[in-house]
């Protein structure tokens, strides 16, 4: 069987960066990293600057945009069409359910407020959100009745949100599930907080809107949520998250793991990851990260910035995970 390489590498930052915090979110564009909301004491968010990061010259600046900036929030989510960011949902100072979709075009720092109230999906935090080349997804999440199982996309050339079939009752609503879109664009739906820590895997096919419940084997990760995904190809990576939930709910720090897996969405295996990093490089357990595709020294890996620590301390350094398929980069 395959056997999954990787190797983690820690990022020196220049320049004020955005600050510890986690329940944030992150996405890339080119060789900038844009990060935006969180907290830095629980619930509490931070600021709604938009801070960017150049992945060529590890320096922090902090964006000077125009127009309809979006008020401060945690647990919101962002993804990347092209040159246009999108941030989702949240949960503000008030602790309400958000549901705003807002676009920042890289290119003028311009954002612009796409849709809100009944427009779209219900308002919800701590939910996930990814991408292809047309479409921005969101799944699930922390919704004002409850956790949610529902997927959404907006198509950026229409202009709209597109609702699909919603997953039968085995694909119980939860928040911090793992989203990726595989390279034959199916959307997987992976682990979660439903109540308990979840280990199932789902898939929808959107052409034919069915789901599908997932038999996996291998080297199963535990039951986990809150962590760190990017989809390369055909494989689905996963990096730390929650593995049992503190008794204080939000408000503490759980039992986070630091270990990394592989799923080939085409053959249903896990692997665990053969870690090659240095103790120095390697970000240890968290979860509730902020995290995205990247892309550095041209090599495609899963970027991953702050987050929570076993000690419930939040944190502020950056690492990025290049992955190595039977010893050959990918």
């Amino acid at each position: 069987m395959a056997t999954f390489r990787g190797k983690w590498i820690k990022l020196v930052q220049k320049g004020t960066g955005p600050g510890a915090r986690s329940s944030h979110a992150i996405a890339v564009v080119g060789h900038k990293a844009y990060v935006f909301g969180g907290e830095f004491s629980p619930r509490v968010p931070v600021d709604n600057k938009l801070h960017v990061f150049d992945l060529q010259t590890f320096t922090w600046s902090i964006v000077d945009a125009t127009g309809d900036v979006p008020p401060p929030r945690v647990g919101v989510t962002m993804a990347a069409v092209g040159a246009t960011i999108y941030v989702f949902g949240g949960r503000d100072s008030k602790h309400t359910e958000l549901n705003e979709l807002y676009s920042f075009d890289t290119c003028t720092n311009k954002w612009t407020l796409i849709s809100y109230g009944d427009t779209g999906p219900a308002n919800r935090s701590y939910h996930s959100m990814t991408a292809d080349d047309r479409r921005v997804y969101i799944f699930g999440g922390c919704g004002v009745d409850g956790r949610r199982n529902d997927l959404w996309a907006f198509d950026v050339e229409r202009n709209s949100w597109v609702t699909f079939t919603v997953p039968g009752e085995n694909c119980k609503g939860r928040g911090g599930p793992g989203l990726a879109v595989s390279s034959d664009c199916k959307i997987w739906v992976v682990y979660g907080f439903a109540g308990q820590e979840m280990d199932d895997v789902h898939c929808f096919d959107p052409i034919n809107e069915v789901w599908v419940q997932v038999e996996t084997s291998g080297e199963k990760p535990n039951p986990r949520s809150v962590f760190s995904t990017a989809g390369i190809g055909q494989y689905i990576i996963l990096y730390g998250g929650e593995v049992d939930p503190s008794d204080q709910g939000h408000l503490g720090a759980g039992k986070f793991a630091g270990d990394g897996f592989t799923l080939d969405t085409k053959t249903g295996i896990w692997m665990r990851w053969d870690d090659m990093s240095d103790p120095a490089n390697h970000p240890g357990p968290r979860g509730w990260c902020a995290y995205s595709n990247g892309h550095l020294d041209g090599k495609d890996g899963l970027l991953v910035y702050g987050g929570n620590s076993p000690s419930n301390d939040r944190l502020d350094d950056m690492f990025f995970f290049t992955p190595f398929l039977d010893g050959t980069r990918k």
